[in-house]
């Protein structure tokens, strides 16, 4: 006796033994059939989508329950798949093996899905014996307690060459025994008319056999409401509503309900109120019946003009889109003050300053503030102020700054006093210097004009070329016109001839 036939012997000695050991048992034994499916040539060089390749062969097998969802399932089958070198002859096969399958669903399921592995033997007529290790998926489908339609697909890894193969077959399970018997104890009382247990001087109805959580009183549909007290005996439904169901949930019995399969009302009879508008208020309570609205608004739409996502009702700005944070009104500056109570609407501020910024964080917001970049007090409008060595300077300058007699041409000593007054001007950036030149009475008023705005020009150009911005100077002439000291003096017409330097906040 060669290898092959010795294996066979053995898987077909097991799978008998399984079957005679297990006769008695409930339902563990089935028996299965299958017809095959056999692909040998996908594997081989083919395509597994040519299913006129396919050839065919035939399953039995017995199975075996070894665990709740763990079956042993000992297949024998024959078949003539095609030769895999010339593409154009069959051979004959035939084979045994054992196989595992794992359930997904304990098989009391519809639908059971397992996974397939195992082991098989396989002869050929006209070749060699070779071992294969099938792994694959099934499904059974559930016909009644102990019939299954089966499908199973394997790829089978051979451990010979060339013989590597698909199998899918289709066929029946049947499973074998007596099933599971329930083993009952009669309880026989003679004060037990329907003999459920319950004496009949605690049974509520003695005649007819109930549970015992029922006081004795039979339950027909199953739904914890006895049959006496079930105004739908013969239909499961809620203990709320007497027994009966209700099929859409809107609180009224299926039986009471005119509209069962909608849900309405119980002033409608179980069917949905009216609602032209189909905005989910009834038209009953629907302040805007025919326009689609909110329930929240009592059915009417809530109106946003300005599209801004704020209701007109909450927008204080209800024609201009504007933010949440200001009330729906614009804030061009997104400080989250409106620019219509924005002193600076342009410029983001806070609210203790009318909206508008402190840049320089003296207390007074840039929209009083004369000099917003320094620092300064409230009695100086927040500029900084001029220190009494700087204002000296100033005063001296009058009188130092001297000119060629009669003309406009600076004199050399007017250079240092000059150059202060550049550095003074430096030290107070938000202040710009107002040139402004004078003369006596003597001589024509007009000559007297002419060279007093010459004069105011040439400290500005001097100023300009010591590195003065023009834009923080300007100069002008008022010749005669403004006399600090009487005419008919000498000395009262040395003071009138002057040029004043005033610092002034920009």
């Amino acid at each position: 006796m060669n290898v092959k036939s010795v294996i066979i012997l053995l898987l077909f000695s097991f799978a008998f033994g399984l079957s005679g050991n297990a006769q008695n048992e409930e339902n563990k034994i089935g028996l299965s059939f299958k017809k095959l499916f056999l692909d040998y040539q996908s594997q081989n060089g083919g395509e597994i989508v040519a299913l006129r390749d396919y050839h065919s062969g035939y399953e039995i097998g017995l199975n075996y329950n070894i665990a709740k969802q763990l079956n042993l399932v000992v297949p024998i089958h024959v078949g003539v798949p095609q030769n895999n070198t010339d593409r154009k002859t069959n051979f004959t096969i035939f084979g045994a093996g054992a196989h595992l399958q794992y359930q997904f669903y304990e098989k009391e399921s519809a639908i059971v899905p397992y996974l397939v592995a195992g082991l098989s033997g396989v002869g050929e007529l006209e070749g060699e014996f070779n071992l294969q290790a099938p792994i694959g998926f099934g499904l059974n489908f559930k016909v009644n307690e102990r019939a299954f339609i089966n499908w199973e697909s394997t790829y089978r890894k051979s451990f010979s060459v060339d013989r590597d193969n698909f199998q899918h077959g289709l066929g029946f399970v049947y499973l074998l025994g007596k099933g599971k018997k329930m083993k009952v104890e009669e309880v026989r009382d003679e004060n037990d008319a329907d003999m459920d247990g319950i004496t009949d001087d605690l049974d509520l109805c003695p005649q007819v056999a109930g549970p015992v959580e029922l006081k004795g009183c039979p339950d027909s549909d199953g739904d914890g409401v006895a049959d006496y007290e079930d105004a739908c005996p013969t239909y499961a439904g809620l203990k709320e509503l007497n027994g009966c169901p209700d099929s859409d949930g809107d609180g009224v019995s299926d039986k009471d309900d005119e509209c069962p399969n909608l849900a309405g009302t119980k002033a409608n009879k179980g069917c949905p109120a009216k609602d032209s508008d189909r905005d989910g208020v009834p038209d009953e309570v629907d302040n805007c019946p025919d326009v689609p609205g909110l329930a929240s608004n009592n059915g009417c739409p809530i109106l946003d003009a300005d599209n801004d996502g704020i209701n007109d009702d909450e927008d204080k700005c209800p024609s201009i889109a504007g933010p949440a944070s200001t009330n729906g009104c614009p804030d061009r500056d997104r400080d989250g003050i409106a620019d219509f109570d924005d002193k600076c609407p342009d410029q983001a501020g806070i609210a203790a300053y009318g909206g508008c910024p402190d840049t320089d964080g003296d207390g007074i917001d840039d929209s009083r503030d004369k000099c917003p970049n320094s620092k300064g007090s409230v009695a100086n409008n927040g500029c900084p102020e001029i220190t009494i060595e700087d204002l000296e300077i100033l005063e001296l300058a009058m009188r130092a700054v001297q000119f060629e007699t009669g003309r406009a041409a600076l004199k050399s000593e007017s250079a240092k006093i000059l150059n202060q007054i550049a550095d003074i001007i430096r030290r107070y950036p938000d202040f710009s210097l107002s040139i402004s030149g004078h003369t006596d009475n003597t001589g024509s008023a007009t000559n007297n004009q002419v060279l007093s705005q010459k004069r105011a020009e040439s400290c500005y150009e001097f100023l300009k070329q010591a590195g003065i911005s023009a834009s923080r100077m300007n100069f002008a002439g008022y010749g005669e016109s403004r006399p600090i000291a009487d005419n008919n003096s000498l000395r009262g017409r040395a003071l009138n001839r002057r040029v004043e330097f005033n610092l002034i906040p920009r």
